[in-house]
């Protein structure tokens, strides 16, 4: 079975994120549990049960029953991603029994994740709470008043991540009262130490970068290149910043083009991001502050730590609203977590003028078509197009979305109007290539198909899902059959435990008449994805041409169970119903690369 792009123009994946080395990775995540449970629970001292997350309990233990209605509805919104109706909700709970400490915390986080004023105010009533202490030193930070901050920072118990984060909110802190050397030198050691050593860099070469430490900047720059961080999109912002303000405007594109974190969606904001690259990212030390806090963001929602993630954010964004790629990070974890209303809201609110806009109007498009509002999203994405009229980026998500919708012809027009802004063809726009070829066969113009599915391996010859799906095609016809097995050979030797790769070596199998072959290894392919219509349809054709009529027609039914397209679901519930149905040709199934 040919694994099927779905090519992730549909979020704004590692917007966020600090990428380091493998070695810092597996150290954080080693630290992440034990912070998981700080921050939002007692961080000083062992929980005492009866102050834990209310969200383990049952609440009819302890409130009352209008106050139990109102905490229904607040849990409920914040579930969804409805943040102010589950702050306004919690706080008349609790106003209706102030002192009780089981509705405080939960309140709190609402309004912390709505942005909210109030969540300053439950902040003092949470001592032991590290998101609570967090927003604390935010609200000193923006009255000005360093040493307190400073002094806040230094009363955080050092658990978990907290490790690596609080020498950086403490430089910050330091930075801010003026005391440059200080806070450098806090750093100092860190930046040669086996942990994260790329966040202390990148982080120390700001505040040089601010301080005016020219040349001590540009070596830490240098260092935070070499140690793999520009791969991360906003890293790579900073970068090319510093690089413009030192007049090299050629190295500023190749580092913002070189991040391998906003895929296919980058080039569309390269122009703009060079053009406001003269202006310092990170101008002061609340900025800095801010920016520790999408850096962990990015590691915790790596480490599928959505919810903490966006505590980390929500602090970031109380100290720079404006702050864009946090909440590109925000919008992309909400949807993940299937509240994709509230990913909308999240970026409602971005300026036109960012120069992030046109990333952010491509994500409100695609969570657009997420939330059902298909011809809404397409629209936006047509006007995008007359908007950014060099980048092909508008018409290639456009046609996504049309062959998500089975609208196969008007996506091949789609994605002929991409490839018709690409003036050099080069290996990173394979997908496209990939992309029309699938429209092209879906849309029974196997010729042409064949000769896009060829492109794209002449650009990406090592891309496992092109040599699968043109090798399955192949052997689907009944076509090249050792060609195809050789192509489909090199993609398993790539991807070894893929299920629609191994599907697919099945397949060619059969179509070479090795049916006790392709059974072990179709078999073998529904072990790796149970839950997919074509490997079960596929297993079921084998079982009936070795003779097992049984056990090929629980199969089909199988199938039919798992959303099969609507012309695979009229071949199984035709070979369901006729027992001389041949096996016949499988069309290809949708299938996810991420």
């Amino acid at each position: 079975m040919p694994g099927d792009l779905r090519i992730s123009r549909m979020t704004a994946p590692g917007f966020g994120c600090y990428s380091w080395q493998m070695k810092s990775r597996l150290i954080f995540r080693r630290l992440v549990v034990s912070f998981l449970v700080g921050l939002l629970l007692c961080a000083a001292a062992p929980p005492d049960p009866s102050l834990s997350n209310p969200l383990l309990h049952r609440p009819g233990r302890f409130l009352a029953s209008g106050i139990y209605s109102a905490f229904l509805t607040g849990q409920f919104a914040a579930h969804q991603g409805d943040q102010d109706i589950a702050a306004e909700a919690l706080l008349r709970a609790l106003a209706a029994d102030p002192r009780n400490l089981e509705l405080v915390q939960p309140a709190f986080i609402a309004n912390l994740m709505a942005g909210r004023a109030e969540a300053a105010r439950l902040a003092w009533l949470l001592p032991d709470v590290q998101a609570a202490q967090l927003l604390l030193v935010n609200q000193e930070i923006k009255a000005g008043n360093w040493k307190v901050a400073e002094s806040r920072i230094r009363a955080l118990p050092l658990q978990g991540p907290m490790q690596i984060l609080q020498p950086v909110l403490l430089a910050w802190a330091q930075f801010g009262a003026g005391q440059t050397d200080v806070a450098l030198a806090t750093m100092s050691p860190l930046m040669e130490g086996p942990r994260m050593r790329g966040v202390y860099l990148l982080h120390a070469a700001m505040i040089n970068d601010i301080a005016s430490r020219t040349a001590e900047a540009a070596r830490l720059y240098k260092r935070v290149q070499a140690d793999g961080g520009s791969t991360s999109l906003r890293i790579a912002q900073v970068v090319a910043s510093w690089q413009v303000r030192q007049g090299q405007l050629a190295e500023a594109g190749q580092t913002l083009r070189g991040s391998g974190e906003a895929g296919q969606e980058l080039p569309i904001a390269v122009s703009a991001l060079l053009a406001a690259a003269n202006q310092r990212p990170v101008g002061h030390a609340a900025d800095g502050v801010a920016e520790a806090y999408l850096g962990f963001a990015g590691s915790f929602s790596q480490q599928d730590a959505g919810e903490y993630a966006s505590l980390l954010l929500r602090l970031a964004l109380d100290l720079r609203p404006d702050f864009t790629t946090a909440r590109l990070l925000m919008a992309e974890i909400l949807n993940a977590q299937k509240r994709t209303e509230g990913a909308i809201q999240v970026v409602a609110l971005v300026s036109t003028e960012d120069p992030l806009i046109g990333l952010v109007r491509l994500l409100r498009a695609g969570l657009a078509e997420q939330a059902g509002r298909t011809e809404e999203a397409l629209r936006q994405l047509e006007q995008l197009a007359r908007d950014y009229s060099n980048s092909p980026q508008p018409y290639a998500t456009q046609a996504d979305i049309l062959r998500q919708k089975f609208r196969y012809a008007e996506a091949v027009t789609a994605y002929d109007k991409a490839i018709a802004r690409i003036s050099a063809p080069k290996r990173s726009t394979w997908p496209l290539f990939y992309a029309r070829g699938i429209a092209l066969d879906r849309a029974h113009d196997w010729r042409q198909a064949e000769r896009d599915l060829q492109r794209a391996l002449e650009l990406a010859p090592d891309q496992p899902y092109i040599l699968n799906y043109l090798g399955y095609s192949w052997a689907d016809q009944g076509a090249n059959l050792t060609k195809a097995r050789n192509l489909i050979e090199k993609a398993m030797a790539l991807k070894p435990n893929d299920g629609a790769i191994t599907d697919s070596l099945g397949w060619v199998a059969f179509r070479q008449g090795d049916v006790a072959g392709a059974i072990k290894l179709l078999e073998r392919a529904a072990e790796l994805q149970p839950e997919d219509a074509t490997i079960n349809s596929h297993l079921g054709d084998a079982y009936w041409s070795a003779g097992r009529k049984r056990e090929a027609q629980v199969q089909w039914r199988r199938a039919l169970l798992f959303n099969p397209e609507p012309h695979e679901k009229i071949r199984l519930e035709a070979k369901l119903q006729d027992d001389a149905v041949p096996p016949g040709r499988s069309p290809p199934a949708e299938r996810s690369m991420q």
